[in-house]
C-alpha cells in the first residue's frame, strides 16, 4: 500500500504490531518502520533477533542493512538515546535548541517551544519555566522583556543538563513527588531515587485563583492520571508538601470537582507522605510497610515505691507487716518476693498513683490498642491484685475519651413503643420504596409500596426511582386516593421525596399529618419494612425465570398479599374492606354456590367487625411489646444531658466514611426529647446530617477524671476485700 493514502499509515502500523505481537513487549518495540530489539544479554539478543527476523522473512518485509544497527548498547530511538543506563537526550537536537536565537516574532517564539516541548518529560516543572514564553503566544506582537530572556535561557540550561531518565521496574514500588504554584503544576515520577519522567502543566487564569488546597489537589489528579498506566495496579508513595492533602479522606464537607477527584483516587493503592519543601528525597515507606517500629519508653525506676507504701496501705498494711516481722507470720494468700508484696502470683498494688498508671498502660499504652473492658479486665487480673480492681478497671475503660468516640457499637435502649392504633380502614397509612430492582422495559425500577396500618391491606405500584415528590403525589392521586380518598396521617421514612417542601405543603394543605421517623432508624416504620420483606420474597418467587419482568407479576403478588390471613387481625385485609373475601378460582370452578348469611346483616356487623380488628391490634401490640421488652432497657435522657451519638454509615456524606473513622461525635447536649425512645440533640454545624436520634445511638457522655481509680480505692472501705 503506497504512503500516499490517508490510511495508510495506520493500516502499516496495524500490520506491524499484528505480526510483531508475539514479541511486543517482551523483546520488542516497533514505531511504523522503527523496530528496536531489547534483551538482557547478547545470547538472549541473538535468539531474540533470529526470531524477529523470521517473522519478518515469513511475511516478506525487508529491511535496509545501511539503516539497520546490530548488538548496540547504545541506539537512537524516535528522538531518544536508549542505553542501559535510562533514556537520554539526543545532543543533536539540544545543539540545535541552545544555539537558537534569541525570538523576534511570535512565530518564532512558537518554533522554539514545539522543539524544546519535545523533551520536556526531562524537565521538572516545564510548563512553570516556560510560562512567560507561552504568555506572550497571546499577542500579535513580541515585546521582548527580561522575564521572556530569562525564561528562554533557563529552558536552555535545563534542556543541556538534562537527567538520564531511568527505565521503569515493576517489581518496585513507585514514587510520586506533586507540587503546585499559582502559575502551574508539577510532578516527578522516580524509583530509587532515579527520575522516570518529569510532568507540568500551567494553570489556566480561573484555576490560577484556586486555593492553595485546590491547586495541590489538582496536581496530584493530573500526576495520577499521566502515570495512570504506571500506577493503576502498583504500590506506590505519594508525596506532597501540602500538609491538608493527608485528609482528602476525612473532610466534613465536598464539592462535587473534589466529590469526583477523591472518586479518582480510590482507584489507586497509595500512601500520602507531607513532604515539607525543603526536602529533596521521600523515605521508602512502602519497602518497609510491613515493619511495625514502635519506640517504648519504660520509667521503671518509681516502682520501688511501692515497698514504702505497703506499712501505711490500708488494703495490704496488715498483710505486710505480718509477713516482715521476724520471725514471719503466714497470711493467708500473701507472700513477698523481692521485696514486693504477692497475692498468689500477682502483684500487690497500693492505693497510689500507680494503679491507674498500670490500667493506662494495659489498656491504651504502646503495647495495647484500647481493648475492651472483659480483655482489660484478664490481663490486669493476670498480673495485679488490689480490692474492687474490677470496679477501677470497669470505670478506667468506661471513661476512656478514645473508647468513647470511635467505638460504637449497638444497643439494647428503649423499650418497643408501638404506634397508635388507628380507627377505621384507610385513614392512616405507611409508605416506603423498593429500590434496586431491574430496570424492566416500561422503565420501571423501583416499587411504590402503600400500606393501611389497620386492614394491612397494602397497594404495590411500579415507579421509577428517579421520581421526584411531583410525580410521587400524582402517582399517590391515580393510585390510592382515587380508590380510598385522602388519608388522615402518612408515615413514611426520610427519603428526600418525603421531607421536600413541595410534599410537606401538599399534605398540610389537604389536612393530612406526615409523620417521619427517627434518621436512619427504620424501626420506626416497622410495618412497611415486613411488607417489603414479603413482597420481595413473592416477587423473587414469581418472577424467578424473567427476573426483568417483575412488574408484570406486580398485581398477582399483590392479590396474594391482600388474600392471606394477618397474623395481628386474624382477617385477610379484603374481608376488613370489603367485608368478604375476594372469590378465588377454586371459589368458581369447584366450591358450589351458597347464599352467604353473612352479606344479610352487613350492616349490622360491620362496626362491631372494626371494633373486634382494633381490639386484636391493640392485644398484637401488646403481646409484640411484652416480647420485645424483654431482651431490652429503659433509658432516659432529658435537656441538657451531654451524650455520644453513633453515627452510621448512613450519616456519612458521600466519599467521607472511612473504616478508621470516630464511631460516636460528642459530647452534645440533648436539646429536645421527643418521646421515650427518640430525642433531638445539638450537633455541630459542620455535621451535615439530621439531629433526631433514636436512643439506641445515644450513649450517656463519661467525662476522663483525673486519679478516679486512687480516689475510689482509697475513699471506700474495703467490704468485698479479695475481689479481683
Amino acid at each position: 500500500m503506497p504512503f500516499g493514502l490517508c490510511n495508510a499509515p495506520a493500516t502499516f502500523m496495524r500490520l506491524m504490531n499484528e505480526i510483531l505481537r508475539p514479541a511486543l513487549g517482551r523483546y520488542c518495540v516497533v514505531y511504523f518502520d522503527d523496530i528496536l530489539v531489547f534483551s538482557r544479554s547478547l545470547e538472549d539478543h541473538c535468539t531474540h533477533l533470529s526470531q524477529i527476523l523470521d517473522i519478518l522473512r515469513e511475511h516478506k518485509l525487508y529491511l535496509n542493512l545501511t539503516k539497520c544497527e546490530f548488538a548496540k548498547s547504545t541506539v537512537h530511538f524516535l528522538g531518544f538515546i536508549i542505553s542501559s543506563q535510562g533514556v537520554h537526550v539526543d545532543p543533536q537536537k539540544i545543539r540545535a535548541i541552545t544555539d537558537w536565537p534569541t525570538p523576534r516574532s511570535v512565530t518564532e517564539v512558537r518554533s522554539f517551544i514545539g522543539l524544546a516541548n519535545f523533551y520536556r518529560r526531562f524537565i521538572r516543572g516545564f510548563s512553570i519555566i516556560a510560562a512567560p514564553l507561552t504568555e506572550c503566544l497571546k499577542n500579535k506582537s513580541l515585546q521582548w522583556t527580561m522575564d521572556h530572556e530569562r525564561s528562554f535561557n533557563t529552558l536552555k540550561t535545563a534542556l543541556t543538563t538534562a537527567p538520564v531518565l531511568a527505565m521503569p521496574d515493576f517489581n518496585k514500588p513507585f514514587h510520586v513527588d506533586t507540587d503546585a504554584s499559582s502559575i502551574g503544576v508539577g510532578a516527578v515520577l522516580a524509583q530509587d531515587d532515579k527520575p522516570l519522567e518529569f510532568f507540568s502543566e500551567k494553570l489556566s487564569p480561573a484555576r490560577q485563583n484556586w486555593s492553595a488546597y485546590e491547586q495541590e489537589f489538582y496536581a496530584v489528579v493530573r500526576a495520577l492520571k499521566q502515570w495512570e498506566h504506571y500506577l493503576l495496579h502498583q504500590d506506590f508513595v505519594l508525596c506532597s508538601d501540602n500538609h491538608a492533602l493527608q485528609f482528602i479522606n476525612s473532610q466534613k464537607t465536598m464539592n462535587k470537582m473534589h466529590a469526583r477527584w477523591l472518586t479518582f483516587l480510590q482507584r489507586f493503592s497509595f500512601v500520602l507522605k507531607h513532604k515539607s519543601g525543603t526536602q529533596n528525597r521521600v523515605a521508602d515507606a512502602l519497602s518497609r510497610r510491613t515493619a511495625l517500629i514502635t519506640q517504648l519508653q519504660v520509667d521503671t525506676p518509681g516502682l520501688e515505691a511501692l515497698q514504702e507504701l505497703y506499712e501505711s496501705d490500708s488494703d495490704f498494711s496488715a498483710a505486710w507487716n505480718s509477713l516482715m516481722s521476724n520471725p514471719p507470720i503466714p497470711f493467708t494468700d500473701f507472700s513477698i518476693r523481692h521485696n514486693f508484696l504477692f497475692k498468689g502470683n500477682q502483684l500487690c498494688v497500693p492505693a497510689s498513683s500507680w494503679r491507674e498508671h498500670l490500667t493506662k498502660e494495659l489498656h491504651s499504652g504502646g503495647l495495647a490498642a484500647h481493648l475492651g473492658r472483659t480483655k482489660t479486665l484478664e490481663q490486669m487480673q493476670s498480673r495485679f491484685y488490689w480490692p474492687h480492681l474490677r470496679r477501677d478497671v470497669t470505670r478506667f475503660v468506661e471513661r476512656c475519651p478514645i473508647c468513647q468516640l470511635y467505638k460504637g457499637n449497638a444497643q439494647n435502649t428503649g423499650f418497643y413503643t408501638p404506634l397508635p392504633v388507628p380507627n377505621s380502614i384507610w385513614e392512616d397509612i405507611s409508605m416506603d420504596f423498593v429500590l434496586g430492582l431491574p430496570k424492566t422495559k416500561r422503565g420501571a425500577d423501583s416499587i411504590m409500596v402503600v400500606v393501611d396500618r389497620f386492614s394491612k391491606m397494602a397497594h404495590f405500584i411500579a415507579c421509577k426511582k428517579t421520581f421526584d415528590a411531583l410525580n410521587v403525589a400524582i402517582l399517590f392521586f391515580k393510585e390510592i386516593v382515587r380508590l380510598h380518598g385522602v388519608p388522615r396521617s402518612i408515615t413514611s421514612d426520610r427519603d428526600v421525596k418525603f421531607v421536600s417542601h413541595f410534599w410537606r405543603e401538599l399534605w398540610k394543605r389537604l389536612r393530612t399529618e406526615i409523620k417521619l421517623s427517627s434518621a436512619y432508624h427504620p424501626q420506626t416504620d416497622g410495618q412497611t419494612e415486613v411488607v417489603n420483606r414479603t413482597l420481595g420474597n413473592m416477587l423473587r418467587c414469581l418472577s424467578h425465570e424473567h427476573p426483568k419482568q417483575w412488574d408484570d407479576y406486580l398485581g398477582q403478588a399483590e392479590f396474594a398479599y391482600n388474600a392471606m390471613s394477618n397474623r395481628s387481625t386474624g382477617q385477610c385485609p379484603f374481608s376488613i374492606v370489603y367485608t368478604k373475601c375476594p372469590n378465588h378460582v377454586v371459589d368458581i370452578a369447584v366450591l358450589p354456590h351458597c347464599k352467604s348469611k353473612a352479606a344479610t346483616h352487613t350492616t349490622e356487623t360491620y362496626t362491631k367487625l372494626l371494633q373486634d380488628i382494633r381490639n386484636k391490634l391493640e392485644t398484637a401490640n401488646q403481646t409484640y411489646k411484652q416480647h420485645a421488652d424483654l431482651s431490652r432497657r429503659e433509658k432516659i435522657f432529658h435537656p441538657g444531658d451531654l451524650v455520644m451519638v453513633r453515627l452510621r454509615k448512613e450519616r456519612f456524606t458521600p466519599g467521607t466514611y472511612s473504616k478508621l473513622s470516630p464511631r460516636k461525635l460528642g459530647p452534645v447536649p440533648i436539646v429536645r426529647r421527643i418521646n421515650d425512645n427518640a430525642y433531638v440533640v445539638d450537633l455541630p454545624p459542620t455535621v451535615l446530617t439530621p439531629s433526631t436520634f433514636n436512643v439506641s445511638d445515644i450513649f450517656a457522655y463519661k467525662p476522663p477524671d483525673a486519679g478516679i481509680i486512687q480516689a475510689l480505692s482509697s475513699g471506700e472501705e474495703s467490704s468485698t476485700a479479695g475481689e479481683n
